[in-house]
């Protein structure tokens, strides 16, 4: 039996503004607001300031003596790289080295742990972190008990500075900090390739950090834009561009994986894949005609009609005026970047030319 939509704690401040909603790992999103569009939002979080509401991300918390310790054995970066105050992100493999999951873990101490896993993996990372848990060690599904909200675009710091919270710290690090009453997580992360916070509130205070946000300027974005703007800096997406058939190493993901650790899950199948060289790549890719690239669209050679590959996320770039994509692609194709290759379009050739994205400047940092 299907399970019903969840609603995020925001959900009717969506509808008053008109959003039109989607089915998003489990939840009903806003995709859009009346009034602007997937454009208008996308230029706005590029050019001034906008903020989402992705609530339905996952939340977890690991607390105990050597919290740190076991989350930093199970999953792939070094949480020792980074310090209390301090962010990261990582990816929860399986024993094969696919992506069950990727996420953003905030070390608060030695012994706690937040995790903001995928809205539609939560429950089985949780699940995963539960069975590897030692005695001490408590892992808690979070995921309904915080709203998340991202202010992202080149005026999100003057908008939180001016309702009050913190925004001069570092890229990938946090604060914990009054607003009204409540705590907030203010994060400097993203998923927009621009100046950005991540906020983090516990729901039944959500109304009043949104409503403040949206009074200092920032326009309500939906998730069709987080998507357009995400592809262009050529961020994966789970279930996409990442997954359990889709290892890091092919989606040259590796930075996010220490690889000098002596334990983590999925480290042999991973270290083996990477000293044999994977067998496809994830490139960009980008239209040379007026084609789109789109999701699942097969990648042919410069000449001949045998498969190289396939799209996995496609889309027209709003900053670049033409289509963009990611694509993994055979590594016996022996594509370069620059290179002119196809996409099967309804059995009509598209070009493109092979990249390596981003493909509009970030600006994160």
């Amino acid at each position: 039996m299907t399970q019903p939509l969840r609603h995020p704690a925001l959900y009717h401040r969506h509808a008053a503004l008109g959003a039109k909603f989607a089915a998003f790992g489990g939840w009903d999103m806003p995709l859009e607001y009346a009034g602007g569009g997937v454009l208008k939002e996308h230029t706005a979080v590029r050019e001034d300031a906008g903020v989402f509401d992705v609530s339905h991300l996952g939340k977890a918390r690991v607390r105990g003596r050597g919290a740190a310790d076991f989350v930093n054995r199970c999953l792939s970066n070094d949480l020792n790289r980074i310090a209390a105050g301090q962010a990261q992100y990582t990816l929860c493999l399986d024993e094969n080295g696919g992506v069950v999951d990727d996420l953003i873990a905030y070390r608060f101490g030695d012994d706690d742990v937040f995790l903001i896993p995928n809205a539609a993996n939560t429950a089985e990372v949780v699940r995963r972190l539960v069975a590897a848990a030692p005695t001490g060690i408590s892992v808690v599904d979070q995921h309904e008990l915080f709203a998340v909200l991202a202010v992202q675009g080149p005026r999100a710091a003057e908008l939180l500075d001016g309702i009050g919270l913190p925004t001069d710290h570092d890229y990938m690090s946090f604060t914990v900090s009054a607003f009204q009453g409540t705590d907030v997580v203010v994060c400097r992360t993203g998923y927009t390739g621009e100046h950005g916070y991540e906020l983090v509130v516990p729901s039944h205070d959500a109304h009043t950090l949104w409503d403040a946000v949206v009074a200092a300027g920032a326009r309500p974005c939906g998730l069709a834009a987080r998507d357009t703007l995400r592809t262009e800096m050529g961020y994966p997406l789970h279930g996409q561009d990442l997954s359990p058939q889709i290892s890091p190493v092919q989606a040259r993901s590796g930075w996010a994986v220490g690889w000098g650790k002596e334990q983590f899950w999925g480290r042999d199948a991973l270290l083996a894949e990477k000293a044999a060289g994977p067998r496809r790549l994830l490139w960009g890719v980008e239209a040379v005609d007026r084609g789109i690239p789109r999701a699942h669209m097969t990648v042919l050679p410069a000449e001949g009609e045998t498969p190289i590959g396939e799209v996995t996320s496609g889309t027209f770039s709003p900053t670049r005026k033409v289509g963009i994509g990611l694509a993994l692609i055979d590594t016996a194709a022996g594509v370069s970047e620059g290179d002119e290759i196809a996409l099967d379009v309804r059995g009509r050739r598209s070009k493109v030319r092979v990249v390596k994205p981003p493909f509009v400047k970030s600006n994160v940092r």
